[in-house]
């Protein structure tokens, strides 16, 4: 019996060099594959004695690595062992990540992730062998040595292979999910988010480069901490963040000219500055705001098809109400306005006018009698005749919404009087509660079909357990607006079209295939996203809408994408450009 790898040590070796091949196999997790290596390749690496006799292929050793991890007790041992894992073992990781996807995804990223980086610098020694590059670790010290600390970050145990990455995640850790500024320890998402990018779309985990660019921290709690690993001491300013950063970026992109690069978890006003002085000059976008605002979209989008066709309401006639006003949620309605726009030709005022936002205050309006920030100007009402509304029910009485969407992180905020007046109104109320985690979110799946008696349209920002409806005994599951739905596609169509920047015209054919994507059976189970069992084939619709986006815009520079003639013939091209897990050999004798 010979592993799958044993046909590449052919006996054309007849001199080994067993120091050069031992060294790359045994320090690099993309290249060691254990008791995968066949008895012949031992012998021919001069490898016997480092393994037990047993010769095993991937399927056996996922099968024992998934009885440990499985016998943890607790979610952060499951992160510590699939992180080590990811870092000794890269095939076998992927491999388990990618067929159980739906056990995994919630381990190596949200919520697990979460716990992991508050604890990151006390578990980071055990992540990973001493040594083992884990991320690209850059401070506000290092500015001098920019090109050397990156040049020198060399992931990739070879002697023939260049580092060459397509595709970057980098956060400042300043706002790491919903628990604020936790400075270095911010590293695990950056990684866990490339290890999606991977088992969503296949990017080529030899071509990733997580960031975390170390600017101190305001948490006193971290700074006190003796375990802590970052700088001790407090952000920059304004004015040194943005110098920094502009530093950093023009050094990668000198580096490396056609990498991607994903902002990740910054704090919401350098989120949103970082965008604006970016987004048009290189090729890099925000998955918190732009990823977030598409799939969102996408889900309005089926929402809006599904009343339409069910219930006969015309999408021009729909009254959406944001409960939360931040610079966010209007990103995320400027979004779905231009869905009107463009798919329903709606002219930009009369769209408009479908949105009604409420803040801390009530409904914005013009004649409130406050100062509103500028990003609340645009959807202030002007025909309130003079009227303000404070609470929520008494804007639900007024507008009279069809959808109501929450991003205000205010836990419970949809109370059972909201949602039943909203299945009053409505025959299929649009209820989108999108506050993380599920301790913010402004009602549960089960609340929400409880109050409007089963006919909620209902997806959400955080995973909740499926509704069994009492009195039929069927099992409802509630859609969750899920960011992986949209950016492993979103980031493999960049990495292959090439374009001179990620457009709002990709987001929006990002979100638009997305909600393409269902197939007949998930439209007749009334689901609003697609099965994450079928992220790749959904990955690889979002990734051809990207290049037929890029190229029709003129912004793509990848000859073979505008040689492509016929979706079928695109997807065929992004499919074959789908990294997976085993289905590589090692070529030896390129690596001595």
């Amino acid at each position: 019996m010979f592993a799958p790898f044993s046909h590449v040590f052919s006996s054309s070796h007849k001199k080994p060099n067993p120091k050069s091949t031992h060294s790359l196999l045994a320090n690099s997790p993309h290249y060691n594959h254990g008791t995968a290596l066949s008895s012949e390749a031992r012998v021919s690496m001069g490898l016997q004695g480092y393994l037990p006799a047993a010769v095993e292929d991937l399927d056996l050793q996922k099968k024992r690595a998934l009885v440990i991890l499985r016998s943890k007790q607790s979610t952060l041992e499951k992160y510590i062992f699939m992180a080590h894992l990811r870092n000794t073992h890269t095939d076998l990781f992927y491999k388990i990540t990618c067929e159980e996807l739906e056990e995994i995804a919630p381990i190596i990223y949200t919520p697990t992730v979460g716990e992991a980086c508050q604890r990151y610098s006390d578990i980071y020694p055990f992540l990973a062998p001493p040594g083992s590059p884990d991320g690209l670790y850059l401070s506000i010290n290092d500015l001098p040595h920019l090109e050397e600390i990156i040049h020198n970050y060399h992931p990739i145990v070879s002697n023939s292979e260049k580092f060459s990455p397509s595709m970057a995640v980098i956060s400042d850790g300043s706002r790491i999910l919903g628990l604020g500024d936790l400075g270095v320890n911010g590293m695990g998402i950056p990684i866990g988010k490339l290890q999606l990018y991977v088992a969503g779309a296949g990017i080529d985990p030899r071509k990733t480069l997580p960031i975390l660019l170390d600017l101190g921290t305001n948490n006193e709690k971290l700074l006190e901490d003796p375990f802590y690993l970052g700088l001790r001491q407090n952000r920059p300013t304004d004015d040194v963040f943005y110098n920094v950063v502009d530093k950093v970026l023009k050094t990668l992109e000198k580096i490396y000219p056609d990498m991607l690069i994903q902002f990740e978890d910054w704090s919401s006003e350098h989120a949103f500055g970082l965008m604006e002085r970016y987004n048009s000059k290189m090729l890099a976008f925000n998955d918190d705001i732009q990823g977030t605002g598409a799939v969102i979209l996408s889900g309005i989008i089926n929402a809006v098809r599904k009343v339409e066709l069910e219930d006969e309401v015309s999408p021009k006639e729909h009254r959406i109400i944001f409960y939360g006003a931040g610079s966010a949620a209007i990103g995320v309605a400027r979004q779905i306005q231009d869905y009107f726009q463009i798919e329903h030709k709606m002219p930009e005022e009369e769209a408009k006018k479908l949105f009604w936002i409420i803040d801390s205050k009530g409904l914005v309006t013009k004649d409130r009698g406050d100062t509103l920030v500028h990003h609340k100007l645009y959807y202030a009402r002007d025909d309130n005749e003079g009227k303000q509304f404070k609470e929520l029910m008494d804007i639900i009485d007024y507008v009279k919404p069809t959808v109501l969407i929450g991003l205000s992180s205010t836990h419970g905020a949809f109370d059972a009087t909201a949602l039943s007046r909203l299945a009053e109104l409505n025959k299929q109320p649009i209820v989108f509660p999108l506050s993380n985690p599920s301790t913010k979110a402004e009602c549960t799946f089960e609340q929400a079909m409880e109050a409007t008696n089963n006919t909620v349209i209902f997806a959400s920002g955080t995973a909740f357990p499926a509704y069994t409806v009492p009195t039929t005994g069927e099992i409802r599951i509630p859609g969750q607006g899920n960011n992986m739905y949209i950016f492993p596609g979103l980031g493999l169509g960049a990495i292959l079209a090439r374009p001179k920047c990620i457009s709002d015209g990709m987001i929006y054919s990002s979100a638009k295939a997305l909600a393409d994507s269902l197939t007949t059976e998930e439209r007749n189970q009334g689901w609003l996203y697609p099965s994450l069992q079928r992220i790749r084939a959904v990955s690889a619709e979002v990734a051809a809408a990207v290049c037929k986006e890029a190229l029709n815009a003129g912004l793509a520079k990848s000859e073979a994408i505008k040689a492509i003639t016929s979706h079928k013939e695109l997807i065929h091209h992004v499919t074959n450009n789908m990294w997976r897990a085993g289905s590589e050999a090692l070529d030896i004798k390129a690596h001595k």
